[in-house]
């Protein structure tokens, strides 16, 4: 009777979530699609805010790379601006000595900063977290200082200056007004943006997900825990690195502000405005994290970080995961209150 009472317990609710599975999934696809959508409508919309719009789609792609190493590889990391600002040096650099096309520019930017994380992995992975994230912070100070010296390749403190980027594809310049490259930028991040999915959707990326709730246990199981999280930490660099190789397209223009510290801290600071291990948390937080960042330094422009700070307590009071955990309880708290409503009716 037992046996067969809990047989039966856990076949009900499995029943019950089949029926709900194709409007679950029809909500997801709706919600997506409206997602993008807004993108190329905004093109439309605010003609004036295009090269702001350009810098989310930048910031986004940087926000996405940090959830594939924080989010899922659970690699907590302070100096992820230093494959950002590697990539931005990258593909500036080969557009001053003369090579300005810019996908083959996004390539070597993102080999360049996977060389450096598979080079730094090591020792970032060597000791525990603490020693990482103090690791991660070095380094990402070390590369700032050895950009600020060198100022007869990257500039110094002056920045990088005579880039001069090609049509994309041959056809279409960037122009003032920023119309090509927040389209282009727009199109760089859905694509990385589908292939993060295939990565965190595989084997590979179930088996992150499996280390980063017990990296024990998946060791006790056969899985190269090390070489999963390397792999990790060198992917999250590559696509940190095309990111940085975008801004120094669309702006023609490096600074060492690309290597700071302030810009992995933002980083982060989206990735858990948004919610963490979810990848549309990264793009979601990018974007409420920049829009608020303009809108707030108009009103306020020395107590905007303030207002910022105020938001996060608030998410971390009202409900776990960020934006998208706080959509998540109001949404469950609607359908619950639709069915309540519902079962009463009748």
């Amino acid at each position: 009777m037992s046996g067969g009472g809990t047989t039966l317990a856990a076949a009900v609710p499995a029943r019950t979530g089949q029926a709900a599975q194709p409007g679950r999934r029809w909500g997801l696809f709706a919600a997506e699609g409206l997602f993008w959508a807004a993108w190329p409508a905004a093109y439309f919309a605010f003609p004036d805010y295009l090269p702001l719009l350009s810098q989310v789609a930048i910031a986004a792609l940087f926000a996405l790379s940090l959830d594939l190493l924080v989010g899922y590889a659970g690699v907590v990391t302070l100096g992820h601006a230093a494959f950002f600002g590697l990539g931005a040096y990258t593909a500036g650099l080969l557009a001053v000595h003369g090579w300005g096309e810019p996908l083959s520019g996004l390539a070597a930017a993102a080999a360049a900063a996977a060389l450096l994380g598979l080079v730094t992995a090591p020792l970032v992975l060597r000791g525990g977290e603490l020693a990482g994230l103090m690791v991660t912070l070095g380094l990402g100070l070390m590369l700032y200082e050895a950009a600020n010296k060198a100022a007869a390749v990257t500039g110094g403190a002056d920045g990088l200056q005579g880039v001069e980027i090609w049509p994309v594809l041959g056809l279409w310049r960037f122009d003032l007004f920023g119309r090509t490259a927040y389209l282009y930028s727009l199109a760089v991040l859905f694509l990385m943006f589908l292939l993060a999915r295939l990565i965190v959707s595989s084997p590979f990326g179930l088996a992150l997900r499996g280390i980063r709730a017990n990296a024990w246990r998946m060791h006790a199981i056969g899985t190269p825990v090390r070489a999963r999280l390397v792999a990790a930490y060198v992917l999250a660099g590559a696509f940190a690195g095309v990111a940085g190789a975008l801004l120094a397209q669309t702006t023609q223009f490096v600074s060492l502000e690309v290597l700071a510290f302030q810009r992995s801290a933002e980083g982060l600071l989206m990735l858990v405005l948004g919610g963490l291990g979810r990848l549309y948390g990264g793009l979601i937080g990018a974007v409420a994290f920049m829009v608020a960042h303009h809108v707030l330094s108009g009103v306020t422009p020395q107590f905007w970080q303030f207002w910022i700070g105020a938001a996060l307590v608030v998410l971390a009071i009202a409900g776990r995961g960020g934006l998208l955990g706080l959509l998540k309880a109001v949404w469950a708290r609607l359908l619950s209150r639709r069915r309540g409503g519902g079962s009463t009716a009748q």
